[in-house]
């Protein structure tokens, strides 16, 4: 299973993420802003979704809405 990001980079688990689209949480009157980075994410068993902690929540992502950010030491 591949889970990939909006450039279509492929994720794995313990990655950073770029929100890059504001984002309503459900079931919260909370937005997730445009260029929030969330770190140490999970892989889920669905291909378009990654679960990430978010301030004392857990919010899992079901949109294709973030990018990876590409670590420089990962390419070297």
């Amino acid at each position: 299973m591949a889970v990939k990001d909006s450039n279509g980079n492929e994720l794995t688990d313990g990655d950073s993420v770029q929100v890059i689209k504001d984002l309503k949480v459900k079931g919260s009157s909370e937005t997730l802003k445009r260029g929030t980075v969330l770190k140490n994410i999970r892989l889920t068993d669905d291909e378009e979704a990654i679960e990430c902690g978010h301030g004392r929540n857990t919010v899992v992502l079901k949109s294709l809405r973030w990018r990876e950010l590409m670590d420089a030491t990962r390419w070297a």
